[in-house]
């Protein structure tokens, strides 16, 4: 996912990118905030993963390879992974491609319901700290990321919800398979 370089600097000092019209901007946040949410052509969070049962997410349909327990997972990890990147420079992002998946394709035995509650909950709350970040407009959201390598806020804003879109795609196809 994101790439690390060290640097103590923040998106909101940077100051590499000249000065945009406030309407522009303001348009702008709009927009990425919206996409966030699932706008558009994508379905959002909660509609994804609304009443999904504890006993069917660690379960593998024939030709899929993941289970719901696994997508969920990815996502969150993926999710936190982009987040913390974009927002702390001595983050160190996990080892591809083991860091961003689980470990099993369910939670432990009669912990299911819990693991994704849990799961879901972390998910939700990162999701919430992309879009306060990308709301505050003392961030500049074409300034390089001093600590990367070319990227900026609005990349991985694109990147967060371009790859949150595909999984929630695959976790709506995969309940349709399993018919839940």
């Amino acid at each position: 996912m994101a790439k690390k370089k060290t640097r103590k600097q923040s998106p909101k000092t940077s100051g590499e990118a000249a000065p945009r019209p406030s309407s522009q901007d303001r348009l702008l946040r709009d927009h990425l905030l919206y996409l966030l949410e699932g706008g558009g052509a994508h379905i959002n969070f909660a509609d994804a993963l609304a009443g999904w049962p504890a006993q069917v997410i660690g379960v593998k349909v024939a030709n899929f390879p993941h289970t719901a327990w696994m997508l969920l997972e990815h996502m969150r990890l993926a999710q936190w992974d982009i987040l913390e990147f974009s927002r702390n420079a001595k983050h160190v992002s996990p080892k591809w491609p083991e860091g961003y998946w689980p470990a099993s394709e369910a939670p432990p035995d009669g912990k299911a319901e819990k693991a994704w509650t849990a799961s879901m909950a972390a998910f939700k709350k990162d999701l919430h700290a992309m879009e306060k970040l990308v709301a505050d407009k003392k961030v500049d959201l074409y300034a390089h990321i001093p600590w990367g390598d070319g990227q900026t806020i609005l990349r991985e804003t694109l990147l967060l919800a371009d790859h949150n879109a595909y999984h929630l795609g695959q976790l709506v196809m995969l309940r349709k398979s399993i018919r839940t």
